[in-house]
């Protein structure tokens, strides 16, 4: 890995605004030594570490601090208005800051109403302005019968749209039918739009086993890898034959990355993510009753778990994002431990960045590579060019990180609204210490849309 120094790299001669100097720093795809200038909430200067740069707040990092481009969290069910008891805008975007997300794109369900419309679109818009601390942008859904609201929703700025082709689990919100998705696919590619799939085959998980009871066991053979596996391969079909961008959310079965690296090569125009707790945690190890785990798509075994990790390496894979979804104690069922009853959803906004690390350097990844996959590719992803890198001209959205700070995760100590997370008592290295939000420590966040 390099550490030497960038080549120098400035738009304005003028006295910065703000000056970070770091030792190391995530810069083009490299750890390197460098000054970072800022100005006007952007990036104006790229220079080696000994340069000679003037600023009103210099900021001198330490030999164990790593300046890193903030995270983009494009999979984030924050659940305002109308479920706002399960989470919100503002513990939900404080989280977020903690752990090293500078911007998150909110999920169209689980706040009332959906984001299938305009105006419903405004409504969520105006309560994010009021209490986010970091930048937020939106994804609109896909339902069935709001084939005409797509393209307005494009017009209003959504970075893309949302659908299920299995029950949401809530719902002002239902699946499509393989034939709506066609028709959603074939309205969406007329104008470029982005359509991002909750991919499980409702019939596969009709015809399996119940899902009741306190075995994990029991849980993960109710949602088959076969059932994901073939939802992916409809997907796939469909954009082959609209030419309609697609995204598969939440990739649990590594079996379907054959497929996927497949469809890549043939030019089909799929990307694909998965989630910390895929890459975490493994069915084996799940105790009885311990619903603090449960999420749809399930976490599978261990060999599934390593294959996902080799998906991220060759590139099939593109994304990591947290798919934080929260919700009370109560839903989650801790008096029963029954799988089957519990609300599905995990919560790691704010412990996604250092439970990612964790793993990742057991399995000899660099810092590159978790900003490539949680920052860089995440931002091309949704087309927020100016974020998640280091770069003149860019939005000077940075974060502090202290990667081997070692901590144990205390479920009563995180800013999410509710004390539930399956990180709870995990042991993870990787400490964030400070962030800025287009350059400022005390920034209430932008609201973003598609260009």
């Amino acid at each position: 890995m390099s550490r030497g120094s960038p080549p120098s790299s400035r738009v304005s001669p003028v006295q910065s605004e703000l000056v970070l100097r770091a030792a190391r720093a995530v810069i083009g795809g490299q750890e390197v030594a460098a000054t970072v200038s800022v100005s006007d909430g952007r990036i104006v200067a790229i220079d080696p570490i000994d340069a000679s740069v003037s600023g009103a707040t210099v900021v001198e990092l330490g030999p164990d601090e790593v300046l890193l481009p903030g995270l983009v969290d494009t999979h984030v069910h924050v659940n305002e208005p109308g479920r706002t008891e399960w989470e919100g805008f503002a513990s939900a975007t404080r989280a977020a800051a903690a752990g090293g997300i500078t911007t998150i794109v909110d999920m169209p369900l689980n706040s009332i109403p959906p984001t299938v419309d305009v105006a419903s679109l405004e409504i969520k818009r105006r309560v994010a302005a009021e209490k986010s601390v970091i930048n937020v942008g939106f994804w609109g859904g896909a339902v069935p019968g709001n084939v005409d609201q797509l393209r307005p929703l494009h017009d209003a700025g959504v970075f893309g749209f949302k659908c299920f082709l299995l029950a949401s689990g809530v719902d002002e919100f239902p699946p499509l039918t393989i034939s709506e998705l066609e028709k959603a696919l074939i309205e969406i590619a007329s104008f470029d739009g982005l359509m991002i799939v909750h991919a499980e085959n409702a019939e596969l998980i009709a015809e399996a086993p119940s899902a009741a009871g306190r075995e994990y066991s029991g849980f993960l053979e109710s949602r088959p890898r076969a059932a994901e596996n073939r939802a992916i391969e409809q997907v796939i079909e469909l954009s082959r034959q609209t030419g309609c961008r697609v995204h598969i959310l939440h990739l649990s079965s590594a079996d379907a990355l054959p497929m996927i690296a497949a469809a890549k090569r043939d030019g089909v125009r799929v990307t694909v993510e998965t989630c910390p707790h895929y890459l975490c945690f493994d069915a084996e190890a799940v105790p009885a009753g311990a619903t603090q785990f449960k999420c749809c798509p399930p976490i599978r075994e261990a060999g599934n778990r390593e294959a996902l990790w080799q998906g991220l390496h060759d590139g099939t894979i593109d994304t990591i994002v947290t798919d934080h979804s929260p919700c009370t104690p109560a839903l989650k069922r801790f008096d029963t431990g029954d799988f089957g009853d519990a609300w599905g959803g995990i919560a790691s906004l704010q412990v996604s960045l250092a439970a990612v690390w964790t793993e990742a350097r057991s399995r000899g990844c660099a810092l590159t590579d978790i900003v490539r996959w949680m920052a860089t590719n995440t931002a091309d992803q949704v087309g927020m060019t100016d974020r998640g890198r280091i770069e003149v001209g860019c939005a000077a959205d940075l974060v502090v990180f202290v990667p081997d700070e070692k901590f144990t995760v205390d479920v009563a100590q995180l800013y999410h609204r509710n004390p539930v997370t399956a990180y709870d008592r995990l042991g993870l290295s990787g400490v964030v210490r400070r962030s800025w939000i287009e350059g400022s420590e005390s920034s209430t966040g932008r609201l973003l849309s598609r260009d």
